[in-house]
């Protein structure tokens, strides 16, 4: 994440603002705001206890303090500082997951922790909490915030339970949804960051989007990495290479045995030739060989040896050889006068 540099230093203009309040003030926000050097930040009871005064006293002492530094000389000359946290904020799309804002700003917590209470300070930006829908997030337009959380929550609605798409769909989605968007906006990096915005919307580590609820986007086991990873293959791939792909893309130790035992288990996974492994949701047919033929002449009705063999590899990666010595069976198939087979 690329870090935006400013031109003034976030200690010096928390420190102008709160030169002004009693030292019990100044250290109330000090606490609260982990605006020490430890960066801690303390709960309105463990700063109770250190002045032996009740929480809700300490609440009335932070919100006191904040008002007295609005209202001062102090704050009317910090202004500049509040001005360019406002294009930054402006220029990172208006609204902003907290998160995302204060690691633009710096990579240390104690310096973010002071560009935090200039946003609590400051009267242009509106910070909303994180409940089930979004992030904390921070924003200096509220009717553009209400129309890109809009616009997430439409979304959120089209996708399906374990859908996933790829990252340029979803933002031509994002933009079909906000025509009348300011061009300014209409950038891939802002519209990313606002999908950072969402609790509900996330990506996976190969980069495709989903409902975070999904399993193909908060991949939690070895079956889960494994789906993604043959999801982007795309076609039949060999469990040694599923597990050289597992380690490669979400940096997990993927031991091959483990894999490959793993994918035996689980339905989403179709084994169609030697130790190679298809999704099941492409449409291949479980089972072995012989089960293979059976469903296909169930399906299909007598055919002739040369069309069971078509159709069989086009279901499993097996010999030619492998299917007609399957054929020759008589406890499950049978042939016709006509040369065709069926099943008992």
């Amino acid at each position: 994440m690329e870090k935006i540099a400013t031109s003034f230093k976030p200690k010096d203009a928390t420190k102008k603002l709160l030169s002004i309040l009693t030292k019990r003030g100044q250290d109330v926000i000090v606490s609260r705001y982990g605006l020490s050097a430890k960066a801690q930040k303390l709960t309105l009871d463990a700063i109770g206890k250190k002045y032996n005064i009740t929480r809700e006293r300490v609440r009335q002492i932070e919100n006191h303090s904040l008002a007295v530094v609005r209202k001062s000389k102090a704050y009317k000359e910090t202004q500049p500082v509040f001005d360019e946290l406002k294009e930054i904020v402006s220029a990172l799309g208006g609204i902003v997951a907290e998160k995302d804002l204060l690691k633009h700003l710096s990579k240390d917590l104690a310096i973010q922790n002071h560009y935090h209470f200039l946003l609590v300070i400051g009267e242009e930006f509106k910070r909303e909490k994180e409940d089930e829908e979004f992030h904390h997030r921070w924003n200096v337009d509220q009717e553009l915030a209400q129309k890109i959380q809009n616009t997430l929550k439409k979304l959120y609605a089209k996708l399906t339970d374990d859908e996933l798409v790829v990252e340029g769909d979803l933002i031509s989605s994002f933009l079909e949804e906000v025509k009348d968007l300011n061009e300014k906006y209409k950038d891939e990096e802002i519209i990313k960051r606002w999908l950072g915005i969402s609790h509900k919307i996330g990506k996976n580590p190969l980069g495709e989007w989903g409902r975070t609820s999904s399993p193909n986007v908060n991949a939690k086991g070895m079956r889960d990495y494994a789906f993604l990873v043959i999801r982007k293959h795309g076609s039949p791939i060999h469990f040694k290479e599923v597990a050289k792909a597992i380690t490669q893309y979400f940096n997990k130790k993927a031991h091959v045995a483990t894999t490959h035992n793993e994918l035996i288990k689980d339905k989403r996974f179709v084994l169609v030739g030697r130790g190679l492994y298809a999704l099941a949701e492409w449409g291949y047919m479980s089972g072995v060989v012989k089960d293979v033929i059976r469903s296909i002449l169930t399906k299909e009705g007598p055919l002739t040896k040369e069309k069971i063999v078509e159709k069989v590899l086009k279901e499993r990666y097996v010999k030619e050889n492998t299917i007609l010595v399957n054929l020759q069976n008589s406890k499950y198939f049978k042939k016709d006068k006509e040369g065709r087979y069926s099943n008992v």
